[in-house]
């Protein structure tokens, strides 16, 4: 029997995020003491109410499998959310809940793309993503944009990587990793380009609750409604509410895709874990006010972290609108010299430098298409943050 593994792993990178994670792990098992910022999950408990609904539905028998588009409940709940949140009409048809939103990405990349298609991403971007289009057979094409842009996707550049190849343009917003968010009108500009090109629009919204300083937070499809029948809204209950675990999230799509996903999904996951569904019920219909507190946490937690990081010379890092990452410029610390004699060659050296030196975690740009930069999760304790940082500093003072 041949041993041989399918070529299309080949093409496929494994998570950079989830690596740093592990080695910030073995690290701690040794007795390290490691302060991580690289893991892209709130570090709070999930609300106990929800906690608790999750309970009731396994003491009420809740156990079963659901239809593989989710229960009815949850799916009418998430359609109204969207109509009454977002100022996007939706109907429990155009609902599939996944197993997390990187579910609902995975069944739209094999219901959609094949060999021979492009996928526009702009970069620096969330690490699946690219994966993802590869490992259909199809090509990611990325876009660069730049700190000085507020790393955000330049409409004139966006025009001219359309081409007849072109099945998808996918837009994050807030961003990973970068919590760059797009206003209304520059949300328009882009609009404005893709109603000229027929190709799909993925939407990743599930960071669009975590938005700062009373940033409005639009969708796309509510600025340019002419557009939502080529467009689909990926969202999930993980960030929002502190849920990464229960691996609850959805797409919101015109109908006939929305059939096509869950044909995908029948054949794959079948349905996402049951009393999870029943918890993420429970969690849509929570009162704002636990949300709202741990917003405001992260807000002040996003300052403290920034702030901090600028006052470390060779650091050059914007004001996230949303989500929970400052994502650095570095590239003045590559080519350095640590005290032993090693020259620090790229950001991944940098990021294994203070992994093992200041006893710090976070993740290369390279990761995300943008060398030279780093990415912190400010989903870690004020404690911690100037804890980091005053380490980040010593180590970056012994530079040569």
């Amino acid at each position: 029997m041949s041993t041989k593994l399918a070529d299309r792993l080949s093409v496929v990178v494994p998570s950079a995020t989830l690596a740093i994670n592990a080695r910030a792990q073995e690290l701690r098992a040794q007795g390290v003491d490691i302060i991580s910022f690289g893991a892209g999950e709130p570090d709070f408990d999930t609300p106990s109410n929800i906690r608790e609904a999750g309970v009731a539905a396994i003491e009420a028998g809740k156990t079963r499998y659901t239809a593989v588009s989710g229960v009815a409940e949850l799916r009418a709940a998430i359609a109204e959310r969207s109509t009454r949140e977002r100022g996007v009409p939706a109907t429990a048809a155009n609902v599939v809940v996944t197993v997390g939103a990187k579910g609902a990405l995975f069944n739209l990349a094999l219901a959609l793309f094949e060999p021979g298609d492009e996928v526009i991403i702009p970069a620096p971007y969330w690490v699946s993503y690219p994966e993802q289009v590869r490992l259909v057979g199809a090509t990611p094409v990325f876009i660069p944009s730049t700190l000085e842009r507020g790393w955000k996707l330049d409409p004139a550049d966006l025009a001219r990587a359309l081409t007849p190849k072109t099945k998808a343009v996918v837009l994050c917003s807030p961003s990973n990793p970068t919590g760059a968010a797009y206003g209304p009108a520059e949300l328009e500009a882009i609009a404005a380009v893709l109603r000229a090109h027929d190709c799909w629009i993925v939407l990743d919204e599930i960071y669009g609750s975590l938005v700062y300083d009373g940033f409005e937070q639009r969708s796309l499809v509510s600025v340019a409604p002419d557009l939502a029948p080529r467009a689909v809204i990926i969202d999930g209950v993980s960030k929002t509410y502190a849920m990464t675990g229960w691996r609850v999230g959805w797409s919101i799509a015109p109908v006939a895709l929305s059939k096509a996903m869950d044909m995908v999904q029948s054949q794959g996951a079948t349905s996402t874990a049951t009393p999870s569904q029943w918890a993420a019920l429970e969690a849509l219909r929570s009162p704002a006010l636990e949300f709202e507190q741990m917003r405001s946490l992260f807000q002040l937690r996003r300052d403290r972290l920034v702030e901090g990081l600028r006052n470390i010379p060779g650091v050059r890092c914007g004001t996230p609108e949303g989500a929970f990452y400052a994502f650095c410029d570095i590239g003045e610390w590559i080519g350095r010299r640590t005290p032993d004699g090693a020259v620090l060659n790229d950001d991944a050296a940098v990021a294994a430098w203070l992994l093992d030196k200041a006893h710090v975690a976070v993740v290369p740009g390279a990761a995300f298409g943008a060398p030279g930069h780093m990415r912190l999760s400010y989903a870690v304790s004020v404690e911690n943050i100037d804890k980091a940082l005053a380490r980040i500093g010593d180590a970056v003072a012994l530079l040569e």
